[in-house]
């Protein structure tokens, strides 16, 4: 009796299976490899194979790259730098495209998104909490104040709580 093929190993992926897996096309994972932002394959040529540490590498910098960061904060990342670096000085004759967002008459919020590592979502959603920020302070300067015969007045039994 012919002994039956053995199952492929599931951990073990072709290029077409890893890129289908993470969600990126075999031409992306080839120029992330050639970037040095994922491993080389195992084996060489045709045997060449990707393992599930592949697939995850993958998965992350699709993570990171979605959130809006460029692939070169992804570099640094990879590289173990910290979350949040320090922030950089845009260098003398660089370009760089500020948004101004208008929140209210006088209140004004500029930003630029990709040196704050902030998506077009997040962005959005800040916005929305300035802004939610902005008229609760504005309602409560609104609000009239107590009279002052209607504040509580100190008790002697208050006092030694």
């Amino acid at each position: 009796m012919p002994a039956s093929p053995a199952p492929a190993d599931p951990e073990r992926f072709s290029l077409d299976e890893l890129a289908a897996r993470a969600g990126l096309t075999p031409r992306t994972v080839r120029y992330y490899i050639a970037e040095g932002l994922v491993s080389r394959p195992a084996g060489e040529k045709r045997g060449a194979h990707y393992l599930r540490r592949h697939l995850e590498q993958l998965l992350l910098i699709r993570r990171w790259t979605e959130a809006g960061l460029s692939l070169e904060r992804v570099r640094e990342l990879i590289a173990g730098a910290p979350d949040d670096p320090p922030p950089r000085r845009a260098a003398p004759g660089s370009v760089e495209v500020w948004s101004r967002v208008t929140l209210a008459d006088g209140v004004e919020l500029h930003l630029e998104p990709g040196r704050a590592g902030l998506a077009p979502e997040q962005v959005r959603a800040l916005v929305r909490g300035v802004t939610a920020l902005y008229r609760d302070i504005r309602a409560a300067d609104a609000a009239p104040a107590p009279p002052a015969a209607s504040l509580p007045l100190p008790t002697r039994e208050n006092d030694d709580a």
